[in-house]
């Protein structure tokens, strides 16, 4: 995303109790956190504010992260048709993880992105009743692509099924997560819950601040709180 896009866009943030009495202009706390998310580290980050005139710490640039993941709920809960779910292969300091994720089809909203160190059926069953328990299943599809997350749904009394085409909203979802940090071509330096708290910032900048050209301009969130 160009600088210029950066600075024109913000997060709705003035009213959080978390960043209020704080010497940084919330703006600028947006600002930083949208770098990160755009997928600058938090050192590249704290450079690129230097640059503007800002001097901060590597520390309180990373409170920020932690706080704005912290500070809203996200995603909101939601009742989706169609959920399509999918894992990608990851490497945290050179060791290979799976990041799990699911989208609801119509919407387009993240529901939940969460990293583990296996994959594999147990893997899918604890990420499928993470999503349960933040979201109403009662007449969801689940979408997946192969007989293992079946077995997963069974133990959870959910329903699913095979499918191939309306799966490739989550496939589309994880090349947005791939441009929008390189360190998932290779490997995330740093610690598996760092790696889960850029993701976390990810999600809520995808769900809440980047509009859809497929939703007339808005934004998941706003498509199903609205």
């Amino acid at each position: 995303m160009p600088l210029s896009d950066l600075l024109k866009e913000s997060f709705a943030t003035d009213d959080l109790e978390c960043w209020q009495r704080e010497r940084t202009p919330t703006p600028v706390r947006a600002f930083g956190v949208r770098l990160t998310a755009a997928g600058l580290s938090i050192r590249e980050t704290t450079a690129v504010l230097r640059l503007l005139g800002v001097d901060r710490s590597h520390g309180a640039v990373w409170q920020w992260i932690h706080r704005l993941a912290d500070s809203l709920a996200d995603p909101p809960t939601a009742t989706p048709s169609r959920v399509a779910v999918d894992e990608l292969a990851v490497r945290i300091n050179g060791e290979l993880h799976w990041l799990y994720a699911a989208i609801d089809t119509d919407t387009k909203l993240v529901l939940g992105a969460e990293l583990f160190e296996h994959r594999g059926t147990d893997a899918a069953t604890a990420f499928l009743r993470s999503l349960d328990r933040k979201h109403e299943f009662t007449d969801t599809v689940f979408l997946v692509d192969d007989y293992g997350y079946l077995t997963a749904l069974a133990r959870l009394d959910l329903s699913g099924r095979l499918d191939y085409s309306f799966r490739n909203h989550i496939e589309k979802w994880f090349q947005t997560l791939r441009m929008r940090i390189d360190r998932f071509h290779a490997s995330w330096v740093g610690s598996r819950a760092s790696a889960q708290q850029w993701l976390a910032v990810f999600v809520k900048y995808y769900n809440r601040q980047r509009p859809h050209q497929a939703l007339n301009h808005r934004t998941p969130a706003e498509e199903v709180l609205n």
